[in-house]
C-alpha cells in the first residue's frame, strides 16, 4: 500500500507501522523500500515478517532512509540480500532500532545505523563493505559479522558493543571508536586486527584468536582487562595486545602463542597481572612504563626495550 517511484519499489512517506506480506525482488536502479518521512517526524516501524528483500545486480539499497534527519526508524525480522548498494541504510536517521535482520551479499555495507541507535540480534555475511556500521552513541548487542570485505562491526565514538562475534572479515573484526566499550565479544580469523578501540575505551572479557594482525589494539587512555588473546599474527605480524600510545591500563589478560605477547610502544602505561606464554616474544615494553614483577619462563627475554 506504499507505491514507489523512479528510485524505489515502495516508498514510505508517512509515519506509522508497516509490514511485508511477501518477498520483494529488486529492480535495477531502485531501492527496495525508501523511507522518506519528513525530517524530525514521528516514527516508522517496518516488520519484514520473516520475508526477504532480494536485490539484483545494479539495484540500489534494500531499505534506505532518503530524507536526512529522519528519526525513530525500527526495522526487524527478515532477510535483506544481494542489493547493489547497502542492505539496510538508516544512517540518515537518528534513534533507530535494527532487530533480528540477516543481511548477506550486498554490494555495500550490510547494515548502517545512525546516531544513538540499537542493533540487536543481527547477522551480516559476505557484504562487500562493512558488515555492521553504527553511529555514535549506539549499542550493538548479540550480533554476528562474518566474511565481510571491510570491518565486521564498526561502532562510532561513545558506543557499546556487547556479546558480538566477528570472524573471517577482510578488515578489522570489531572496531570501536573513542570512548567506547567492547565487552564479551569474540574476534577470530580476521585479516586485520581482531578488536581495535580508540582512546578512552574499555575492552574487557573478550577473546581474540588467530587474527592476521593484533588480537587487541588500543591507542591511549584505555582499559584492557580480563581478555584472552591467542595465536594472533598468524600468517602476518601481530601482538596479542598492542598499545600504540600512553595512559593505558593492561591488566589480568591471558596472552598466548602470538607473534608478540604484550607490545607497548610508548611510555606512561601500567601493565600488571597478565600471563604471557608461548609467544615468539612474550613482552615488548618501551622504556618509561610501569609494570608488575615478570616471572621469566624458558629462554624468552622478559622485557625488550625499544
Amino acid at each position: 500500500n506504499t507505491p514507489g517511484d523512479a528510485d524505489s519499489l515502495f516508498k514510505i512517506t508517512q509515519p506509522g507501522s508497516y509490514y511485508l506480506t511477501g518477498n520483494i525482488t529488486g529492480v535495477v536502479g531502485r531501492h527496495g523500500i525508501a523511507i522518506a518521512v519528513a525530517a524530525n517526524g514521528p516514527s516508522v516501524t517496518i516488520d519484514l515478517m520473516g520475508y526477504e528483500l532480494a536485490g539484483v545486480a545494479g539495484s540500489l539499497d534494500g531499505i534506505s532512509v532518503t530524507v536526512f534527519s529522519t528519526r525513530n526508524v525500527a526495522i526487524r525480522n527478515g532477510t535483506v540480500r544481494a542489493w547493489g548498494g547497502d542492505g539496510v541504510d538508516v544512517s540518515g536517521s537518528d534513534n533507530n532500532l535494527l532487530d533480528g535482520l540477516r543481511v548477506q551479499g550486498n554490494g555495500g555495507t550490510g547494515l548502517r545505523a545512525g546516531t544513538a541507535s540499537t542493533v540487536t540480534g543481527c547477522t551480516a555475511y559476505q557484504n562487500t563493505g562493512n558488515g555492521i556500521s553504527a553511529g555514535s552513541g549506539s549499542t550493538v548487542t548479540g550480533c554476528t559479522a562474518r566474511s565481510n570485505t571491510g570491518t565486521g562491526i564498526f561502532a562510532s565514538d561513545g558506543s557499546t558493543v556487547t556479546g558480538c562475534t566477528a570472524q573471517f572479515n577482510s578488515g578489522t573484526g570489531i572496531f570501536a571508536s573513542d570512548g567506547s566499550e567492547v565487552t564479551g565479544c569474540t574476534a577470530s580469523f580476521n585479516t586485520g586486527t581482531g578488536i581495535s578501540a580508540g582512546f578512552g575505551s574499555t575492552v574487557t572479557g573478550c577473546t581474540a584468536r588467530a587474527n592476521t594482525g593484533d588480537g587487541i589494539q588500543v591507542s591511549s587512555d584505555c582499559r584492557v582487562t580480563d581478555n584472552t588473546c591467542d595465536s594472533n599474527g598468524s600468517g602476518g605480524d601481530g601482538a596479542g595486545i598492542h598499545a600504540t600510545s600512553s595512559d593505558n591500563r593492561i591488566e589480568g589478560n591471558n596472552v598466548t602463542d602470538n607473534d608478540r605477547g604484550i607490545d607497548v610502544d610508548a611510555a606512561g602505561n601500567i601493565i600488571i597481572k597478565n600471563t604471557c606464554s608461548g609467544n615468539t616474544f612474550n613482552w615488548s615494553i618501551a622504556i618509561g612504563n610501569s609494570f608488575g614483577p615478570i616471572v621469566v619462563a624458558g629462554t624468552n627475554a622478559a622485557v625488550v626495550n625499544t
